[in-house]
């Protein structure tokens, strides 16, 4: 359901000081995230852009977290701090070499050929399942899969995913018209539109992939650890308005997809796919 998106598409990125001050903390949040994890970071890795006005901005966001009174042990603003003063750092070779930048530093590991392996195994074998044993999967297992969904690439790490998380023991049929019967679980994948309220990024086509990616990691993560699911993008008149009441979901969550899980109780045959070489189009 794409009824509220007209209401953000034409919002304009906050220019002052006071147009910050006037947003929410979740629009504030989305447009700090996306200013320092994506703008000023690769101003710093790039080694180009104004960056004496990019501090000004930084410090000036900075700021306006403290203002607004934020936690500042937040990892997005810890983050954020860091990333300031490694800018500032005239001892450091490069910023990202600077000390405050040393707990953000992660080793890349080599992965293993038995890991790309299980990684391509996982994609490969994939397959959508719509029939369940009535059996529950445990809450953990489920916050696994649910953060795989996070974890997903994002545009500008503005983090608007939100999930609604219902078991069809606890809450019968209130997803019916997907499937007959329904899955176990469902996961219904959100957007929260004022994410991209305070960002320049408010292009349709990238909120569906922003959330078509963290529907795909989801899948991939519930084959990993053994679960079955259905990734669905069934959409009637009826389906999203009577999840908005039943759950009260505000205005500016928009529901986007559906996935159905629980443990399977079918195999479903393989699809067959075409050889590679059969759908390149261009290759130079």
């Amino acid at each position: 359901m794409w009824d509220i998106h007209e209401k953000y598409d034409k919002t304009q990125k906050p220019a002052s000081r006071e147009e910050y001050l006037k947003l929410c903390d979740a629009e504030f949040r989305a447009g700090f995230r996306a200013f320092f994890y994506d703008e000023f970071l690769n101003n710093v890795c790039l080694g180009c852009g104004d960056l004496p006005a990019l501090l000004d901005e930084a410090d000036c966001l900075l700021g306006l977290w403290r203002e607004r009174g934020l936690s500042e042990t937040d990892h997005d603003f810890a983050f954020a701090k860091s990333l300031t003063m490694a800018a500032k750092d005239k001892e450091a070779e490069t910023p990202l070499k600077s000390v405050f930048m040393a707990p953000y530093v992660i080793e890349k590991k080599p992965v293993t050929p038995e890991a790309r392996e299980a990684v391509m195994r996982v994609i490969h074998e994939r397959r959508s399942v719509r029939a369940f044993h009535d059996k529950d999967i445990p809450d953990e297992l489920l916050a696994k899969i649910l953060a795989a969904g996070l974890n997903a690439a994002h545009s500008r790490n503005l983090q608007s995913i939100r999930f609604i998380l219902v078991n069809e023991n606890h809450e019968p049929w209130v997803f019916r018209g997907i499937d007959i019967p329904p899955g176990h679980h469902h996961i219904a994948v959100l957007q929260d539109d004022r994410c991209y309220q305070a960002s320049e990024e408010k292009d349709q086509m990238q909120r569906i992939m922003d959330a078509g990616a963290a529907t795909e990691c989801m899948l991939l993560a519930l084959h990993a650890y053994g679960v079955d699911g259905a990734w669905l993008t069934y959409n009637d008149e009826e389906q999203f308005p009577r999840l908005r009441e039943k759950f009260a979901i505000p205005d500016y969550m928009r529901i986007v997809d559906l996935i159905e899980l629980g443990w399977g109780c079918q195999t479903p045959f393989p699809p067959q796919r075409p050889a590679v070489e059969e759908r390149v189009v261009v290759r130079v």
